[in-house]
């Protein structure tokens, strides 16, 4: 039953999915009608809104995109890829490479959402090149399903802000003056237990849903010899010039490295665990510039990481845009106050949950989304008198949880795979059935006093 449910919906999405930079536009004319239709913005004011908002997140896409071309390097490594290459040894029949490959995208995106998303991928290539058997698209599906528990992991943005002193999207601090560490929001029974849950299960939810023998989609020529040239080093010449030398040298390397790693001894030595983006993009780098060993090696897995950020690159400026129209006109302050003034005390964190995964669709990005969100779900928690950290938690839960559906975060994959989101949405929609049933359980839960 739930192979013909999938390949229903792999059917559904291949005809009607556009490619993911149409998506976005269609996305932005659908939200401009809402905002007309819903606020009292008029055409003028909506057009400015839109056009401020794709200039006004230009720095935060700077910073993601850096963030995945260091964790793609860094995944290029060859210790990364020893790893790799052993799991993938254990993925013996199509199915235990389905299931493989989501588990192990599924710990390492909770770990770290960048590093996860493209390790995740990588292994499922990998797995790829030894079985032809195996259906690609639905590995790199599997790949991507991983990323639906990222937000409740200790690199999850709302965590993270939540958890930093003075900063801009603190809201908590903001409104009570104090800060949330993680181990209060992540690492609590009431986030843990759904996470396990979905890390746990969505191994079984792939095997049953791989498609038959007949459907298997297998991997493209062009993308196996891509794959080939990606795993070749740099030969030092054989009559090296000085800036041959400087090219392989070690000493460069290691010196250079050491100046990274001191400043991050420093900068936990002295604000304790503040793991924001930068910090998390500069250990990506360091770690990855150690692991190459030779800083062109390092250059050269930069070259291979970057082609992956090219569709984010693109349509980033769209998605600040749609965040511009949803913040600027108060159409997310709309859509967020029906589902508070519908809930009960039993029913607001499924009801914020929920507010989250639709408001995810039009704000992608985790941090645009608890700008946008935030306030207005801790002001609805505050006058209810229900937890703040618990409230902000659902806003994270629903960030991550549409993203099965929303094809923006996909496209590092879709780059590295040489795939459109048609061909995996079908597959991600059962992963957004599933865990969408999970954490609608445990939200209620907590509703109900259980968490």
């Amino acid at each position: 039953m739930l192979r013909r449910l999938a390949a229903f919906f792999t059917l559904i999405m291949r005809q009607c999915i556009p490619d993911a930079y149409l998506f976005a536009i269609l996305l932005t004319f659908l939200l401009c009608i809402l905002a007309l239709v819903f606020t009292p913005t008029g055409f003028f004011q909506l057009v400015q809104t839109w056009g401020d908002g794709i200039y006004g997140i230009v720095a935060f896409a700077m910073q993601m995109i850096l963030m995945l071309v260091t964790g793609h390097a860094l995944a290029l490594t060859p210790a990364v890829k020893r790893i790799l290459v052993g799991i993938a040894s254990f993925a013996k029949t199509p199915v235990t490479a389905g299931m493989i490959v989501v588990l192990f995208s599924g710990i390492c995106c909770w770990l770290n959402w960048a590093f996860g998303l493209i390790v995740g991928g990588l292994l499922a290539l990998e797995i790829a090149k030894r079985n032809p058997k195996v259906d690609f698209a639905y590995l790199i599906a599997a790949a991507y399903s991983g990323f639906v528990c990222w937000h409740m992991g200790p690199s999850g943005s709302i965590p993270l802000a939540i958890a930093t002193p003075k900063h801009a999207q603190n809201f908590i601090e903001q409104t009570t003056g104090v800060t949330v560490p993680i181990g209060q929001s992540v690492f609590q029974a009431f986030n843990l237990v759904p996470a396990l849950l979905i890390i746990l299960s969505l191994p079984l939810l792939f095997a049953l849903i791989h498609p038959r023998p007949e459907d298997t989609v297998s991997l493209p020529a062009e993308t196996k010899d891509d794959l080939t040239k990606a795993d070749e080093t740099v030969p030092r010449p054989t009559h090296p010039t000085l800036a041959d030398r400087i090219d392989h040298s070690y000493s460069i390397n290691l010196i250079f490295s050491a100046l990274g790693v001191t400043y991050l001894v420093w900068h936990f030595r002295t604000r304790g665990f503040d793991l924001n983006l930068n910090v998390v993009t500069f250990t990506f780098f360091i770690a990855g510039v150690i692991l190459h060993g030779k800083p062109i090696h390092y250059v050269r897995a930069v070259e291979t990481a970057i082609k992956g950020a090219g569709g984010i690159a693109l349509q980033f400026p769209l998605y600040g845009g749609i965040q511009g129209i949803m913040m600027g006109t108060g159409l997310v302050t709309v859509v967020a106050g029906w589902f508070a003034a519908i809930s009960s005390p039993e029913t607001f964190y499924l009801f914020q949950f929920w507010a989250g995964g639709i408001i995810n669709m039009f704000i992608p990005s985790g941090g645009g989304q608890w700008a946008a969100q935030g306030p207005i779900t801790l002001e609805a928690a505050r006058l209810m008198g229900l937890d703040a950290t618990r409230s902000a938690m659902m806003v994270a839960w629903g960030d991550q949880w549409t993203n099965m559906i929303q094809p923006f975060w996909a496209l590092p994959l879709l780059g590295l795979a040489k795939l459109s989101a048609r061909h995996v949405m079908g597959y991600t929609t059962m992963t957004l059935l599933w865990s969408g049933l999970i954490l609608s359980v445990s939200a209620l839960l907590m509703g109900l006093g259980v968490f």
